[in-house]
């Protein structure tokens, strides 16, 4: 029987997580009435529904929909306090994290910190080419592709509305797939309305994948119909090309230049600085190597998950997605419950797919769950009734389930709010510069 948990003087074991995103709250949640006390830190107050920040992008929904305090998720709970705060280093010889409000002590660290977007050494292109990981991120998508088209109807030079009107997605994961299709439709459907002097259905949308195909997680007979049904929305796919170089006007794809004004990421990803913290080595994508109990290694006390960790099932990775990230949260905190209260503790983590899913527009999708395939109207479907399953709270499932309706409905897009970035005195220096 393992031995229970705790420093000396300290009434109950300290449990502290770092990440407020699927796994760490799943840690939460698991340990439910466990004899431990929980600290939860974030950076951010809210925790976001990633699988839909795209729509927020495309003006489908607004960021309420798919994001949700994390004190009204778990602070409720009496042994919970959850703290805003950027974590600066983890002390693993004194057990406490540092953070820029205060140190925090801990008995048991789970660092559930998730990723960031990847440009493979090209950091430089971050500016021209966001990513989509953050409300924050999703909000300035959104406003760059609505300015274009305000740009485009201003400008008579048939170049740069060309250009103005042209957005290149780089990356042909679900991500990217998602986007394309959802900026075809805002273009398509939504805005022809809108505009007097340009036709928001000549727009340009090209989707680059440096791989030979588009959904590369998927068969390839789905990944086929996917590039098939994204052509007849009129996206170009682009595939076994690299993006060689980016920046505000453009991408250069191998030799080939490519004028944009609209450039979207979704090409690849990098661990938190979790790794750099702990002085342990990390792979390729900043991910920590784990144990078979998730653990990080050396450190019994210490647990990574989701996009923080890697480890290798049957020969390869656990994939970085949401459901991975709950499934490791879950067993995590079950494991810290039972060695909190002195019980045997579970056996190695396994992971269990549950299937991969990636709409393409209004009327399809792609779904692979084993043997169950679906593709076009009832993919979509099926993939639609998950994510709103998988929606934390009544409201919100009802506040998309209708916004997606209406938008069916209707072919409209009511989120269209071009905001600003930064505060004031930045966006004058920046239109001054």
């Amino acid at each position: 029987m393992p031995e229970r948990m705790g420093h000396e003087g300290a009434a109950r074991p300290r449990v502290v997580v770092v990440g407020g995103g699927f796994g760490g709250l799943e840690v939460v949640r698991a340990l439910g009435r466990a004899p431990v006390d929980i600290t939860l830190i974030d950076r951010q107050n809210h925790h976001c529904f990633q699988p839909l920040l795209y729509q927020v992008a495309t003006a489908a929904l607004s960021p309420a929909d798919i994001a949700w305090p994390i004190r009204g998720i778990v602070g409720s709970r009496p042994n919970v306090t959850v703290l805003m705060a950027e974590v600066d280093a983890v002390d693993t010889a004194g057990r406490c994290v540092r953070t820029t409000a205060a140190d925090i002590p801990y008995d048991v660290l789970v660092l559930a910190t998730g990723a960031t977007h990847s440009y493979f050494g090209h950091d430089e292109w971050s500016e021209a080419a966001p990513g989509l990981k953050r409300v924050e991120d999703a909000t300035e998508i959104r406003r760059r592709v609505l300015i274009a088209f305000e740009r485009a109807e201003l400008v008579s030079d048939p170049a740069e509305r060309a250009r103005l009107m042209t957005f290149v997605l780089v990356g042909g994961g679900p991500t990217g797939v998602e986007m394309a299709g959802a900026i075809a439709e805002l273009a398509r459907h939504a805005l022809p309305l809108d505009f007097h002097h340009i036709d928001p259905r000549r727009a340009r949308i090209v989707l680059v994948e440096a791989g030979p195909r588009i959904l590369a997680a998927f068969p390839e007979h789905l990944s086929a119909y996917a590039k098939r049904a994204l052509e007849k929305m009129g996206v170009e796919v682009r595939t076994g090309v690299p993006v060689t170089a980016c920046d505000e006007s453009g991408v250069t794809l191998a030799e080939e230049r490519l004028p944009a004004a609209t450039i979207i990421w979704a090409a690849g990803v990098v661990a938190s600085p979790a790794a750099r913290w702990l002085g342990v080595e990390s792979d390729r994508a900043g991910r920590v190597p784990v144990e078979a109990d998730l653990s990080v290694p050396g450190h019994p006390e210490i647990f990574a998950i989701g996009d923080t960790a890697t480890r290798k099932q049957d020969g390869k990775p656990i994939p970085g997605i949401a459901p991975a990230a709950k499934q490791m949260g879950r067993y995590v905190g079950r494991r810290i419950a039972a060695r909190a209260a002195g019980e045997p503790e579970t056996g190695p983590f396994v992971y269990r797919h549950q299937g991969d899913l990636a709409t393409i527009g209004r009327k399809a999708a792609v779904v692979k769950l084993g043997r169950l395939e679906l593709r076009g109207f009832l993919g979509w479907v099926f993939w639609s009734v998950v994510h709103v399953y998988f929606l934390i709270g009544t409201r919100n499932r009802l506040s998309v389930a209708l916004s997606w309706g209406w938008n069916y409905l209707t072919f409209q897009r009511g989120a269209r709010l071009i905001t600003e970035t930064g505060p004031p005195v930045l966006r004058r220096r920046q239109k001054e510069g």
